[in-house]
């Protein structure tokens, strides 16, 4: 065997191995997030509620609450986490994020005002209406931002204006918060710092149909993916048209981050601390290894969170966005300390 083939066959086992374990943790928090809660249901109940055998109090829980809320989980955590590897690829910046560019932030603007007016005069919100409002104030942060980046030599100071804009958008959010109508204050403020719960098999259908078209098309840009990665002149040469590609990225992105936040509003550090994580793990950064990497990592980064958010303080729930901030900042500030000692 020679030496090119042995390299190929140690990364197939590599990759394959890497991709085992993140299925057996995703698979293991499942079942602990669906058995565990202020009602602990043992394995043997669960069970038998599929084997038709059904308490009613436990088949509410199930199937109304705990199993809904922790497939949104999955889903919101993986399309966070290859929100954040497009957007990392986009500014070659591997510190830019959904959370940190101010997207994240400005889809929870509009949707903070969508919800006010429809609350106000009664009305009901689809997914669809949530989607789309979140899409559109993630659209606006992304075109300051690109305002900005002609003018802006640093990456880091891009990042940083990034971060201002995120500010302005959450001092805008709180504004209309305090001006909302009492009843519907709760809500929001729930919503507002992040949170899985709530969610219906209604939502999760929607989220299945965004993430699966997400990740889809995710593939399809694989090859230009790897071609930008090599640098903007080598992609050139290999065809790849420049100015297409990196709208779709940015709608791609914006799209997968639009939805995270309309379900279940800011969580940081996911799209940030997974896809380096990932990076880690599998020692690539080859897109068809990535993208499928990234969204299984961060759906059982965020199925974690989310347990250690509805268990750790029991029957208080605490912010998702805080426990992945606690898990996501070292990460994050490894990496960046990382890089300046790489560069001197």
């Amino acid at each position: 065997m020679n030496l090119p083939t042995c390299i190929s066959s140690n990364r197939k086992i590599r990759y394959t191995v890497c991709f085992v374990i993140l299925i057996i943790l995703s698979v293991l928090f499942f079942i602990i997030s669906v058995c565990a809660g202020s009602v602990q249901i043992p394995l043997s109940d669960i069970w038998r509620q599929f084997r038709g055998e059904q308490d009613e109090l436990y088949a509410a829980i199930l199937f109304q609450i705990r199993i809904p809320r922790t497939f949104a989980a999955i889903l919101l955590g993986g399309a966070l986490a290859l929100s954040g590897y497009l957007l990392q690829t986009f500014f070659h910046n591997p510190i830019a994020g959904p959370f940190v560019l101010g997207i994240s932030s400005g889809a929870k603007l509009f949707v903070a005002v969508v919800m006010i007016v429809f609350l106000r005069y009664s009305r009901t919100l689809s997914s669809v209406d949530l989607i789309v409002a979140a899409f559109a104030g993630s659209m606006l942060s992304m075109f300051c931002v690109l305002l900005m980046s002609p003018r802006v030599q640093n990456m880091s100071f891009l990042v940083l204006i990034g971060v201002m804009i995120g500010y302005i958008c959450s001092a805008l959010t709180d504004f209309f918060v305090t001006f909302a109508d009492d009843s519907n204050i709760v809500n929001l403020h729930n919503w507002s710092v992040g949170s899985f719960s709530g969610r219906t098999w209604t939502d999760v259908r929607a989220l299945a149909i965004v993430c699966a078209l997400g990740v889809g098309l995710s593939f399809l840009l694989s090859k230009p993916i790897r071609a930008y990665q090599m640098g903007e002149v080598y992609a050139q040469n290999m065809g790849v048209p420049l100015k297409a590609f990196r709208a779709a990225l940015i709608l791609l992105s914006s799209v997968l981050s639009a939805c995270v936040t309309a379900f279940a509003g800011p969580i940081s550090f996911v799209g940030i601390a997974v896809p380096h994580l990932m990076k880690i793990l599998f020692k690539t950064a080859e897109p068809m290894v990535m993208i499928p990497a990234c969204f299984l990592g961060g759906g059982a980064f965020c199925l974690m969170c989310d347990l250690i958010a509805r268990t750790a303080f029991a029957p208080t729930e605490v912010s998702i966005s805080s426990v992945t901030a606690v898990f996501g900042a070292p990460v994050v500030i490894y990496m960046m300390v990382r890089r300046k000692a790489a560069r001197e």
